[in-house]
């Protein structure tokens, strides 16, 4: 059975006019190495800390600033958003199409919230705790291209034509501002686009960031920014000691107009001055270590990194499985060809790198969880390879080889071909990263020991489902595997409102 909505009943639950204020028993475990009786052993001890939750429930005038807004993420986001919020529907070959959110987690899936009659009850996911509506959502941006957004949409070749026509009226106006353009850090093949470019140094160029997103902001009278880099793949960027690798080394390169700082980064800059959270959908390090210390010194909200559309989470899923299956995958070759200007950007071999370490980290948090099929430094054969190939355009194939060992020396293979409509896979990812970083502003929590109130960690990890290479902070480890991603962001909403993690039990039928 589905409903739309619900309200929790609990003593550990409150519900006031701006906010909702929960109490929540975290269970989790300590282990400790003792000796007891002469012999070491390792022991586990069970504890509950009580955190306390506050949500505020007034929903902001919400905006979305897109790096590279001109691209065929930006372009389809916004034709998409648009036409959800125009009710439009268009004919193809098949069907008249109406327009949706499918491919979003927190617009077109599900919680269970509970059973009723022996019938198993579930909620939008979106109904946990009160979200922006993204019909609702203002969009700007910047692209080194200064096609404006019904001609890029276009350019992309990502929609049917009889939506691009009825959408060209609402995006013909909607004109990117300039971006930073270094050559030095994409292929060189992306000079013909730059056509619509930031002068001036390095400082000069955040400045007109900072002061771009609050003209932005002022212009359309809104309470919130998120600022979401959907640009070009750039090389990864060295670290350097005395450049990047402290605030206070990072902020100095700045004036002294030091070239390894890419534009990214120049853009995760301001935006941390400027206290709006910053997302890096693109798979470099944009996060360099005097960047993270900056975000962590200012408490801004960071995310990425790299979205996780189709490939990568398929693998997330696949070795998690056979992993968790006492499967031992030995080999793990993906092979990708794509026609669009990722592609294109990516035949480089630099920006093939950025791309080929976020791809290839995806499994390692699964391998390290099982000693009892990988020795201590063992580790799949993984490969990664990606060709462009103009013709196929925005739909990219994605072919994956996973040999493992079985039973007895036995050896398993599985081949997947995967054809992913790219733009219309990220969008929708797009939308939960600006949606969810928008909603861990307005979520403070303090455990029992604590006295005051606080936000997450600038460091969002709570983004963690929606990307290829999650972001952590300093010392956390980093998690890959698909399910317990999910499990955790839901499972930290649900505490919000003072709900028991879904474990899945069902100890009632039992």
């Amino acid at each position: 059975m589905f409903i739309e909505s619900f309200k929790v009943d609990s003593p550990n639950v409150k519900y006031t006019e701006g906010e909702i204020h929960s109490v929540y028993a975290y269970e989790t475990t300590d282990l400790v190495l003792e000796n007891r009786d002469g012999i070491h052993q390792w022991i586990v001890k069970p504890k509950s800390v009580k955190y306390e939750f506050k949500t505020d429930t007034h929903l902001p005038k919400f905006g979305v600033m897109l790096v590279g807004w001109g691209g065929n993420n930006g372009s389809t986001l916004t034709a998409g958003v648009i036409a959800n919020r125009e009710g439009i529907s268009w004919a193809t070959k098949d069907k008249i199409q109406q327009a949706n959110y499918f491919g979003s987690l927190t617009q077109a899936s599900t919680i269970r919230v509970g059973s009723f009659s022996g019938e198993e009850i579930y909620a939008p996911f979106k109904s946990l705790v009160p979200m922006v509506n993204p019909d609702e959502i203002v969009f700007g941006g910047w692209d080194i291209s200064n096609m404006n957004l019904a001609d890029a949409m276009a350019r992309a070749k990502v929609l049917d034509i009889d939506l691009q026509k009825q959408l060209r009226p609402y995006m013909e106006q909607m004109i990117p501002l300039p971006g930073i353009y270094d050559p030095d850090f994409i292929a060189a093949n992306q000079e013909s686009r730059a056509n619509n470019v930031i002068q001036g140094t390095k400082k000069e160029q955040v400045e007109r960031i900072i002061k771009d997103i609050r003209e932005f902001k002022e212009k359309n009278q809104l309470d919130k920014v998120v600022v979401l880099w959907t640009a070009n793949t750039e090389r990864y960027s060295s670290i350097i000691a005395g450049l990047n690798d402290t605030m206070e080394n990072l902020m100095a390169s700045l004036e002294k107009n030091e070239a390894e700082i890419s534009p990214s980064t120049l853009f995760a800059i301001a935006c941390v001055l400027e206290n709006v959270p910053f997302i890096n959908g693109s798979p470099q390090n944009t996060f360099v270590p005097g960047l993270i210390e900056l975000a962590i010194h200012r408490n801004s909200l960071i995310g990425g990194d790299d979205f996780k559309s189709g490939q990568t989470k398929m693998k997330s899923v696949l070795v998690d499985f056979l992993v968790g299956a006492g499967i031992k995958p030995t080999s793990i070759v993906s092979y990708n060809h794509l026609g669009n200007n990722d592609g294109m950007n990516l035949s480089a071999p630099q920006t093939f790198r950025s791309k080929e370490i976020s791809k290839s980290n995806v499994v390692d948090d699964m391998v390290a969880s099982n000693a009892i099929l990988y020795e201590p430094g063992e580790h799949p054969d993984h490969v990664v390879v990606i060709k462009y190939v103009p013709y196929v355009g925005d739909s990219k194939r994605a072919m994956d080889e996973y040999t493992s060992e079985i039973f007895m020396g036995g050896k398993s293979t599985i081949v997947l071909h995967n054809t992913c409509e790219d733009s219309l896979l990220a969008a929708p990812i797009i939308l939960d990263l600006v949606l969810l970083a928008e909603l861990s502003t307005r979520i403070q929590l303090k455990a029992e020991d604590e006295g005051k109130f606080h936000s997450f960690h600038p460091v969002a990890t709570i983004l963690s489902y929606l990307t290829k290479a999650p972001l952590v902070p300093p010392g956390t480890p980093v998690v890959n595997a698909l399910s317990k991603q999910r499990a955790m962001l839901e499972n930290i909403l649900r505490a919000c409102v003072g709900l028991a993690p879904e474990n899945n039990m069902i100890l009632e039928y039992k």
